[in-house]
């Protein structure tokens, strides 16, 4: 088995990385009725690919196969003179998962912070998501925020 590969995404991975995105919309409630649209999806691979959007993709590749995928963006912030990195996205095939995967995606996340020279990487997770807190809890710090919102009619 090759090395495990964590890199930015390639517009010829669209076709491998799809499933991936499938995979994690899946796993929040957002498929069949309530799936994103095809446009969502489209609009989604383009801002990778647009230097003018703060929206970044990275996969994780294991023998040519797409194991992961992080997105992560960047904002401005009230509290700081530089910007937030938030990384919004990261999903693994089950296959994947307890190998390494997602931590390997996660710390590729904070090296493009320490790149920039931002100080700080944050994300939220649903709190059903046990599987998923035990490796956050062991490679970041909880906030004590909790996230409220209102879907705008």
């Amino acid at each position: 088995m090759g090395a495990l590969i964590v890199r930015a995404a390639a517009r010829a991975d669209f076709d491998r990385w799809l499933p991936l995105w499938d995979g994690y919309n899946a796993f929040y409630g957002r498929s069949g009725d309530t799936a994103l649209s095809p446009e969502i999806t489209a609009a989604t691979w383009e801002r990778f690919f647009d230097p003018y959007e703060p929206v970044f993709a990275l996969v994780a590749e294991q023998d040519g196969a797409l194991l992961g995928l992080t997105h992560y963006l960047l904002h401005r912030s009230t509290t700081s003179l530089l910007p937030s990195l938030y990384l919004q996205d990261l999903f693994t095939t089950a296959e994947a998962r307890g190998k390494g995967v997602g931590r390997a995606l996660i710390e590729a996340v904070y090296d493009a912070a320490r790149a920039k020279d931002l100080p700080r990487v944050y994300w939220q997770t649903h709190e059903a998501n046990e599987t998923a807190m035990q490796l956050y809890d062991r490679i970041a710090e909880k906030s004590g925020f909790l996230v409220y919102r209102k879907l705008i009619d």
